[in-house]
C-alpha cells in the first residue's frame, strides 16, 4: 500500500435528535457520511464513523410528557424500538464504528467535567437569560435577529423566556472565530462562510446561554443543582467524548482527534461552525479540521418535516426498490452541497435510466456474452488491443485519479458521474465492436475475446468505484467476474482481471421499472398511510331542536387577539385570557382548555368570542364571553380545539 493511503480518519455525522419520525432526509446525511467512510476505508484508512442521538433538552421532555411517558422511554422508543434510529441505519447499510447517545453515562459525566472546567477557567458565568426561545430548534435569539417575529431558522413562532442562567463568553472569542472562517478552510462550502460572519459575527456576537432552569431533562449542572446543561453544549462534545475526553469508557482520542470532518445540515451550521471552536478554543483544545454543511432534501420546494406532513418513508421506498438504488439516487442527483427538490418521479427515472440501462445493462450484456460465446471461462490467449480500443482503455485506465479527486471534495455527485462516463462509453463499445457478429467467424474468437474481456475488465473497475455507495451492488457484480479483487490499487490500474476470468451468470441488478404504474402504487400507499394516521374520531350528535335565525343573530361573534394568557391557580382546566376585542378596553375571558394549550403558544392568535354573553364568576374571576371550540371525542377521550383566523383579520371584526 502507498504511503499516501496509511493513516486515520474520524468522520462524523450529527447525532440525530428524536423527536419525530424519521424520513428520507435524515438518512441524506449519514448515507453520505457512511459513502465517505467506505470510500477512505477502500483507500486504506483506519476509519472512525461515529454517529448517535441527541437526546436531551425542553422538546423531548414536552413530546414525552404528551404522550404519557419518562423522556428516558419515550428517546428509547424512537432509537431502539421498531424502525428506530437503530433499524433505519441497519436498512440502510451504515457501517458505523461507534454510536453514541447523550443519556449514555459516561457522556453525561463527561459534560458535566466540561461544563465545570470552563466555569473554573472564567468562560462560563452565571446571570440571567432575557429572550426568545426557539424550542423546535433548542435556539436562543434576540429580537434584532427574528425574521418577521419568528426563528430564522425553522420559521416557527418563539417564545418569551426569562430565567436564572449561566452563560459562555461567546463574544470573547468572536475575532478569532471569525479568522478561523474567513482565513482557513474550515468551513465549507464557502458559501455558508459569509453567511455566519455577515449574519451572526459582524452585527456583534453575544455571550450565550448555557444552562436552563425550567426544564429538567439534561445533564445536571453537578455545582448548581436545578439548572442543566444547554442541549448544544451537551450536543455537540459528543465527538469527543465518544472518543474518550473526560471519561474511561474510550481510548481514542489521541489516535482520531482531531475530527477530519464534520457533515452536517446547514440548518446547524451555526452552532459547529461559531460555538464548537469558541467552546474548543475556551479549553485549549485542537479544533476539528473541516465542518461541511451539506443542504437539504426538499419537497415541493420545503424542507422534509413530519408537521408539514410531506415526509417520506424510507422503509417504503428502499422495499419497492432497493436500499442501494435509494442511496445511490440521494448522491447522484443533489450536488452535496446544495439543496435539492426530491420527488418519486425522479428517484424512479433515475434507477431506470442510470442503474438498469446503463450499469445493470452493460453487467448482464457482458457476462451474458461471455459465457454464451466462451462458456466457463474466457480463453487465456488473447489478441492484442486494437486502437479501436484506445478510448475506453484509457478511460477506464485514468478514472480512478478522477474520481478520487472529486470524492476528496465530497463531490459525490461528480465523482459518480464519472464513472457513469465509463459505463456509457462501454456500453458505446459493444455496439461499436458487436460481438455478436464477431461470434459468427471462428478466426474472429482472439479478437471477441479482448473485446469480453476489455468490457469484464470495465466493469470491474467501475464497480469496485461505485462500493462506497452501492456496497451490496459491488459485492455482486464481483461475484458475477468470479469473486474479482476490487481493492483500491488494482482500481487503478486496466488489466488487473484474470485473463481467464470465470464469469457466474445472475439476474438483472435493477429491474426496469414502470413509471406510471409505480407512482399510481406509491400514492395508493401514501394515501393509506395517512387515513392510517388519522385518528378516530367521533363527532357529538346534531342537535334536533331548530333555533329560528332571529334568534342566531343576536349573537355577537367576534374577532380578538390574545394579549396575554395564563393558567388560573387552583385550576388544572381553565386558562385566563387577557384580550383585544378592538374597543380599546382589553376583554378577559375564562376558557377550559388548558389541558389541550400551553399559555404561551396561545400568544399573539387571533381567535373567535362571543361576546354579549352576560359576565359570571369563575373562579373568583369575572369572564366576561366565551371563546369558541371544536369538539370531538378521540380515542375515549374529549379534545377541545380553539377555533383560530387569520392574523390579518383585525381585532373587533365583527363575523357574520
Amino acid at each position: 500500500m502507498c504511503e499516501k493511503c496509511k493513516g486515520k480518519y474520524y468522520i462524523t455525522t450529527p447525532i440525530y435528535y428524536p423527536s419525530a419520525k424519521l424520513h428520507i432526509g435524515h438518512a441524506y446525511c449519514t448515507v453520505a457520511t457512511d459513502t465517505m467512510a467506505r470510500f477512505k476505508r477502500l483507500q486504506g484508512y483506519d476509519v472512525m464513523f461515529l454517529t448517535g442521538t441527541d437526546e436531551h433538552g425542553q422538546k423531548i421532555e414536552d413530546k414525552a410528557k404528551e404522550a404519557g411517558v419518562t423522556p428516558q422511554q419515550f428517546v428509547d422508543d424512537i432509537v431502539t424500538g421498531e424502525k428506530g434510529v437503530l433499524d433505519l441505519w441497519k436498512l440502510m447499510n451504515i457501517s458505523y464504528d461507534r454510536f453514541i447517545r447523550t443519556t449514555d453515562d459516561y457522556h453525561v459525566a463527561a459534560i458535566q467535567k466540561i461544563f465545570k472546567k470552563m466555569y473554573d477557567n472564567g468562560d462560563i458565568y452565571k446571570g440571567k437569560y432575557v429572550g426568545k426561545y426557539c424550542k423546535p430548534c433548542e435556539s436562543f435569539w434576540t429580537e434584532s435577529q427574528l425574521v418577521d417575529g419568528k426563528c430564522p431558522d425553522c420559521g416557527r413562532e418563539c417564545v418569551d423566556a426569562e430565567e436564572e442562567a449561566y452563560f459562555f463568553r461567546l463574544s470573547k472569542y468572536a475575532d478569532r472565530v471569525q479568522d478561523l472562517l474567513e482565513n482557513t478552510d474550515f468551513l465549507e462550502p464557502r458559501s455558508r462562510v459569509s453567511e455566519m460572519v455577515n449574519n451572526f459575527i459582524k452585527p456583534g456576537l453575544e455571550d450565550l446561554c448555557v444552562s436552563r432552569t425550567s426544564f429538567t431533562w439534561g445533564v445536571p449542572v453537578d455545582f448548581d443543582p436545578g439548572h442543566v446543561v444547554y442541549v448544544w453544549i451537551d450536543a455537540l462534545f459528543n465527538y469527543m467524548t465518544a472518543l474518550g475526553f473526560e471519561n474511561d469508557k474510550y481510548d481514542d482520542l489521541e489516535k482520531f482527534w482531531p475530527a477530519d470532518v464534520h457533515f452536517i445540515g446547514k440548518e446547524i451550521v451555526r452552532f459547529h461552525s461559531i460555538i464548537w471552536p469558541a467552546m474548543l478554543m475556551s479549553l485549549n483544545l485542537p479544533l476539528p479540521k473541516k465542518v461541511y454543511g451539506h443542504g437539504w432534501l426538499l419537497l415541493d420546494g420545503g424542507k422534509m418535516s413530519k408537521s408539514k406532513g410531506n415526509v417520506v418513508d424510507p422503509y417504503v421506498l428502499s422495499q419497492r426498490f432497493g436500499v442501494d438504488a435509494l442511496r445511490f439516487f440521494l448522491l447522484r442527483t443533489f450536488p452535496f452541497g446544495s439543496d435539492g427538490n426530491f420527488s418519486n418521479e425522479l428517484l424512479i427515472n433515475t434507477i431506470n435510466v442510470d442503474l438498469a440501462n446503463d450499469l445493470g445493462n452493460l453487467v448482464s450484456r457482458t457476462v451474458a456474452m461471455a459465457q454464451k460465446y466462451f462458456g466457463a471461462s474466457l480463453p487465456q490467449v488473447q489478441q492484442g488491443d486494437e486502437e479501436k480500443d484506445a478510448e475506453l482503455l484509457a478511460m477506464a485506465g485514468s478514472l480512478r485519479s478522477k474520481y478520487e479527486e472529486q470524492m476528496e471534495k465530497y463531490a459525490f455527485q461528480n465523482a459518480l458521474a464519472e464513472v457513469f462516463k465509463v459505463i456509457s462509453r462501454a456500453n458505446k463499445y459493444i455496439d461499436e465492436n458487436a460481438p455478436w457478429v464477431l461470434a459468427k467467424s471462428e478466426e474472429n474468437y482472439p479478437r471477441l475475446a479482448r473485446v469480453l474481456y476489455n468490457l469484464l475488465e470495465t466493469v470491474r473497475i467501475c464497480g469496485g468505484l461505485l462500493s462506497p455507495f452501492m456496497p451490496q451492488t459491488a459485492e455482486e457484480i464481483a461475484k458475477r467476474l468470479g469473486g474479482a479483487a476490487m481493492d483500491w490499487d488494482s482500481l487503478a490500474v486496466f488489466g488487473k482481471l484474470p485473463a481467464d476470468v470465470a464469469t457466474v451468470a445472475g439476474p438483472a441488478l435493477f429491474p426496469r421499472i414502470d413509471v406510471e404504474k409505480e407512482l399510481a402504487e406509491l400514492e395508493k400507499l401514501h394515501q393509506e398511510a395517512l387515513k392510517e394516521a388519522q385518528p378516530a374520531l367521533e363527532i357529538a350528535p346534531y342537535a334536533q331542536e331548530n333555533v329560528d335565525f332571529d334568534t342566531f343573530c343576536k349573537n355577537d361573534f367576534r374577532a380578538v387577539k390574545v394579549k396575554a394568557c395564563v393558567p388560573v391557580k387552583k385550576s388544572d382546566k381553565l386558562l385566563q385570557f387577557t384580550l383585544d376585542d378592538g374597543t380599546g378596553t382589553d376583554r378577559q375571558i375564562l376558557s377550559g382548555i388548558a389541558k389541550y394549550y400551553k399559555p404561551e403558544d396561545l400568544v399573539g392568535k387571533t381567535l373567535v368570542a362571543i361576546v354579549n354573553l352576560p359576565p359570571r364568576k369563575m373562579m373568583g374571576r369575572e369572564s366576561c364571553g366565551m371563546l369558541l371550540s371544536a369538539a370531538h371525542t378521540e380515542k375515549g377521550e374529549e379534545k377541545l380545539n380553539l377555533i383560530m383566523l387569520d392574523d390579518a383579520i383585525p381585532a373587533g371584526a365583527k363575523l357574520c
